[in-house]
């Protein structure tokens, strides 16, 4: 987004040092000047109070606990100027028995065994896709697109879109 809005300027917050390190390294070998990006180590607290033009968090709610996702929605709300979009993409499986595919359990235990099947597939041993495929269902907050768009609704976002659906991703474009 850098490269493609020259005048824009960013803040990104992580909590992994790690990663801060390698958004660095990108951002320079991609000739983006530093003044124009201000990195932040920690959660939505520690970014600055904004107001902010827009938001973005990828691939990051389905680590997220399913308690804790509506509160840090609504400090990014607070955070952005009215009507400012966020865009958020993550892990979101439909559970397909009910109307919209969000009633019953089925779909989330078929997407867990492609999951595992998959890895199979692509030379993992069996063993080691069946602890991964249990370690996801134990510990990643994979909720159905229902409940995502109600959180984010909750966290007051209006004008919740899907924008983004693939495999088991979703993506969802809400306004502040």
């Amino acid at each position: 987004m850098a490269l493609a809005h020259p005048g824009w300027r960013f803040d990104g917050v992580d909590p992994s040092q790690p990663m801060l390190g390698l958004a660095a390294q990108r951002l320079q070998s991609a000739g983006v000047p530093g003044d124009r990006v201000a990195l932040h180590h920690g959660y939505v607290p520690s970014a600055p109070a904004g107001p902010f033009d827009g938001a973005t968090c990828l691939l990051t709610f389905h680590f997220v606990p399913r308690e804790e996702r509506m509160p840090m929605l609504a400090k990014i709300r607070r955070r952005l100027k009215p009507g400012a979009p966020l865009v958020v993409a993550h892990l979101s499986v439909a559970d397909g028995a009910g109307p919209g595919g969000d009633g019953g359990a089925g779909e989330r235990d078929l997407w867990l065994s492609r999951y595992a099947a998959f890895q199979v597939a692509s030379g993992v041993p069996p063993e080691h896709a069946a602890r991964a495929r249990d370690k996801v269902a134990a510990e990643l907050a994979v909720l159905t697109p229902g409940e995502d768009e109600a959180i984010l609704s909750e966290a007051g976002f209006g004008d919740v879109r899907l924008f983004y659906k693939g495999f088991a991703f979703r993506g969802w474009v809400a306004c502040a």
